[in-house]
């Protein structure tokens, strides 16, 4: 079992290795609301304090064994990095499916990396198979007292940035980053909430909260990677039974939309995962009005593509964006006539699309389709009014 005792003697190991990430104010999330960064630590996320803590860890005999691990792309870098600088071999299996710049990350660090098939379940699988196989060490991500331990320095870190904190935001995939958070902030600060948040398509905690004990469920799918776990661990279950005061979960536009205000209010990059703890506060899951609350923002690694079709649908769910579809005359000028309305609206035409063959029209007219850049959900509601006063049919997609 964990215990406070080991968390600080893993801030001790992880001096010189883990960086001290800031904690900032984000006015724009909420007033009382602040963000701890760690997308801003070595290797991109908070894995590296665990997963050094860990490796740190381990006899002369287990190192020399080499270590596997399994991991979504944070734990793997973790591993990899810390398994580089203590000169230890690492071999991580990966989804097929992870991120392209979590792969090669991995592999810069100079681990040795198994893409298998499926989800971190299927990955987890694999890497049992060939420990057994080969005699490597098992390095677990999060079900491991090392690993919680060193993820239970971050607790220590926000209760000392900011001494008055009352509430601490968590994301949560196995549960090994809110395991030890929680069991940090409660032994030094009982009286501040700790509230963890999942993918409701990843929901594993969430789950198995209400059911009373871990359960697995049947399939995982969310654009926050890092947490697409189908069980979580048993026992950071008991941890989180024991000392988090809620969960929470949010969909995916809410993760996206988080993700896209990070950047443009904050500044900074944060995976789906990481921006789990921000898409909660800015969609009232949780109460940050009467509470001082920190965001953990547990990781930046995103795929440039995947942060493109992310924005994309972060303006959508904010309104900054939006498809309409209209029926026009098949004359000269009209065209013209419909995107001078769209125009006087404010509203920035991104893209049209003109469609005389389309199934749905009628002789003698077309379907224009038009991607439109705008403020905001009630600039919208202002051009579908304005379109319909002047009898152009919205159809519906």
């Amino acid at each position: 079992m964990v215990n406070f005792a080991m968390i600080e003697e893993a801030r001790k190991v992880l001096e010189g290795v883990a960086r001290r990430t800031p904690l900032d104010p984000a006015p724009k999330i909420g007033k009382n609301v602040y963000i701890k960064a760690e997308n801003l630590q070595m290797t991109g996320a908070f894995k590296l304090r665990g997963a050094y803590n860990k490796m740190y860890s381990l006899t002369k005999e287990e190192a020399a064994r080499g270590v596997i691990a399994c991991s979504a792309g944070n734990h793997a870098q973790g591993i990899a990095y810390s398994a580089a600088k203590l000169g230890i071999e690492a071999v991580i299996c990966m989804p097929a499916g992870a991120p392209i710049s979590k792969v090669e990350a991995t592999r810069a660090y100079g681990a040795n990396v198994v893409l298998v098939p499926g989800v971190y379940d299927d990955a987890a699988a694999e890497a049992a198979r060939l420990q057994k196989e080969k005699g490597y060490t098992f390095a677990h991500p999060f079900d491991d007292p090392y690993v919680i331990a060193g993820q239970g320095t971050i607790g220590l870190e926000i209760l000392e940035q900011l001494p008055d904190v009352e509430q601490i935001v968590v994301p949560i995939g196995g549960g090994g980053l809110i395991s030890g958070v929680a069991l940090a902030v409660k032994t030094r600060k009982p009286g501040c909430r700790i509230i963890g948040v999942q993918a409701a398509e990843a929901a594993s905690m969430y789950t198995s909260h209400l059911n009373g004990q871990a359960v697995e469920l049947s399939s995982v799918s969310t654009i926050a990677d890092g947490i697409a776990v189908k069980r979580p661990g048993e026992l950071t279950f008991q941890l989180c039974e024991k000392y988090v005061d809620e969960i929470v979960t949010v969909s995916e536009e809410e993760i996206a939309c988080a993700m896209l205000q990070l950047l443009e209010g904050q500044k900074t990059v944060a995976e789906g995962a990481g921006a789990a703890s921000v898409a909660a506060a800015m969609f009232g899951k949780i109460d940050t009005t009467k509470r001082k609350t920190v965001c953990l923002v547990s990781g930046g690694n995103v795929d440039v593509t995947t942060l493109s079709r992310v924005i994309t649908k972060g303006l959508s769910k904010s309104g900054r964006i939006v498809e309409i579809t209209t029926k026009i005359s098949d004359k000269p000028g009209s065209l013209l006539q419909l995107l001078q309305i769209v125009a006087d609206t404010g509203a920035n035409i991104v893209n049209v699309s003109h469609a005389r063959e389309a199934y749905d029209s009628d002789v003698g007219a077309c379907i224009v389709t038009m991607v439109l850049e705008t403020r905001d959900h009630a600039h919208i509601r202002e051009i579908r009014e304005q379109l319909t006063a002047r009898e152009y049919y919205l159809v519906k997609r």
